[in-house]
C-alpha cells in the first residue's frame, strides 16, 4: 500500500527508464547519453496516483487512482508519447494494487473499499469481484492455474480461483501477527513469500502441499516489499528499517516448531508466575515463561539463558534458546543463509530487473536508488 500525497512514490527500469508518481503527475524518465536520467514527458492525472503496472511487451501502463479508476496509457517505443486508452471505473475508493495479465488480458486489481476485481483489458468490462475481510495490500497471479493470491491488512492471505465471470474461493491462511504488506509468487518452485508489519517474511509451500510454512526474521521495522530472483532461487526483502536482504532459498529450510504449553519450565520444572497450587505446594516464586525458539519448548530464563542465530530456520538475529539447544547447535549451522545491505533510506516500493541485476528503491525522503545487485545475486 502507498500512500497518496508523497511526491515521489514508486519506480522501475525497463529498456532503460525509470518512471515514478508525483502528486498528480505520471512522468518518464529516460536515461541520457552523460549516463544520467532526465524528464522525457508527464501526464496529468485527475487524481493523485495511488499504484502502477507496466508491461513491457505491450508498453501498457496501468496506473490505480485515489478516486477508485484505473487509467490506461499505450506509451510509444521511444518513450516520448503517452496515450490514453480506458479508464476503468473498478473502486468506490483509492486503488490499492494493480496486476495486469497478458495471457488473459485481463486487469486485476484491489481497492480500499475492501474489493478485488478483474476487468477485460480488451473491452474494458468487469468480469466479476470478490470482497476481502480487510483492505488488500498484497496481489500475485498464477497464470498456469488461474489462482489470484490477496494479502490484506488483518494479516490474512486469500486464495481464489478465477475462471471468466466468475471466482471460488480456494482457502484462507494467516501466519503474521501483523498486517501483509507484500506479497511474491515464483510460479516454478509455486511457493508464495509474504512479508508484513510484523516484520517478518513467510515462504509458503503451495505446490508442495505439505502445508510447509518457513519464517524469516531478518528485518526491525516492516517489510515493505519483496522481489524474487528464479534463476538464482534469491529472495529479496526490503523494510522500513532501509535494509535490503537478499536470502538464499536454494537451503533446506527448516520449519519453526510450535511453542508448547506448560504451567512448568520444561528444563528444572520451576513453576511460572501464574500456577498457584505447584508454587504453593514447593514454597517457590513463580517465573515468567519464555519459549526456546530452536525446540519449542516452554522454559524459564534461567533454563534460556542464551542466545544464537539458526540461520536454516530463518532466524539471522540471536533469539533465545534453551541452553541444551545452544550447545547442539554447532559453527556450521550458524553460518549465515542471508546477506544484509543499507540503502540507508526507508524504503517503499522496489523494482528488480532479473536480467541486469538492478534494483530499484523508492523511499519515503522522496529519493530513487538504482542499485547494481549482481556481486550478490548472481
Amino acid at each position: 500500500m502507498i500512500p497518496s500525497r508523497i511526491s515521489i512514490l514508486v519506480s522501475f527500469v525497463i529498456k532503460e527508464s525509470r518512471w515514478m508518481f508525483k502528486i498528480m503527475t505520471v512522468r518518464v524518465w529516460l536515461k541520457r547519453d552523460s549516463g544520467q536520467y532526465w524528464p522525457s514527458i508527464y501526464h496529468m492525472m485527475p487524481s493523485p496516483c495511488s499504484c502502477m503496472s507496466f508491461n513491457p511487451e505491450t508498453r501498457r501502463l496501468s496506473i490505480g487512482l485515489d478516486n477508485g479508476t484505473i487509467s490506461e496509457f499505450i506509451l510509444s517505443e521511444d518513450y516520448n508519447k503517452m496515450t490514453p486508452v480506458k479508464n476503468y471505473q473498478a473502486h468506490q475508493s483509492r486503488v490499492t494494487m494493480i496486476l495486469f495479465v497478458l495471457e488473459l488480458e485481463w486487469v486485476l486489481s484491489t481497492g480500499q473499499d475492501k474489493q478485488f476485481a478483474w476487468h477485460c483489458s480488451e473491452s474494458g468490462q468487469r468480469l466479476g469481484g470478490y470482497r476481502t475481510s480487510a483492505v488488500a495490500s498484497g496481489l500475485q497471479f498464477d497464470v498456469e492455474t488461474r489462482h489470484v493470491f490477496i494479502g490484506d491488512q488483518s494479516g490474512q492471505v486469500t486464495i481464489l480461483k478465477l475462471e471468466q465471470d466468475n471466482c471460488t474461493l480456494v482457502t484462507t491462511f494467516r501466519g503474521h501477527t501483523g498486517g501483509v504488506t507484500a506479497l511474491c509468487w515464483d510460479p516454478v518452485q509455486r511457493v508464495l513469500f509474504s512479508g508484513s508489519s510484523d516484520h517478518s517474511v513467510i515462504m509458503w509451500d503451495i505446490g508442495g502441499r505439505k502445508g510447509t510454512a518457513i519464517e524469516l526474521q531478518g528485518h526491525n521495522d516492516k517489510v515493505q516489499a519483496l522481489s524474487y530472483a528464479q534463476h538464482t532461487r534469491q529472495l529479496i526483502s526490503c523494510g522500513g528499517d532501509g535494509g535490503i536482504v537478499v536470502w538464499n532459498m536454494d537451503v533446506e529450510r527448516q520449519e519453526t516448531p510450535e511453542w508448547l504449553d506448560s504451567d512448568s519450565c520444561q528444563k528444572c520444572d520451576q513453576p511460572f508466575f501464574w500456577n498457584f497450587k505447584q508454587m504453593w505446594d514447593s514454597k517457590k516464586i513463580g517465573l515468567r515463561q519464555h519459549h526456546c525458539r530452536k525446540c519449542g519448548k516452554a522454559v524459564c530464563g534461567k533454563c534460556s539463558s542464551k542466545r544464537s542465530s539458526i540461520p536454516l530456520m530463518g532466524f539471522e538475529f540471536e533469539v533465545r534458546v534453551c541452553d541444551s539447544c545452544h550447545e547442539a547447535i554447532t559453527d556450521e549451522e550458524r553460518a549465515p543463509t542471508a546477506t544484509f545491505h543499507d540503502s540507508k533510506h526507508n524504503i517503499v516500493h522496489v523494482h528488480f530487473d532479473a536480467t541486469r541485476g538492478w534494483l530499484l528503491t523508492s523511499g519515503t525522503d522522496k529519493v530513487i536508488k538504482l542499485w547494481d545487485m549482481t556481486p550478490v545475486v548472481s
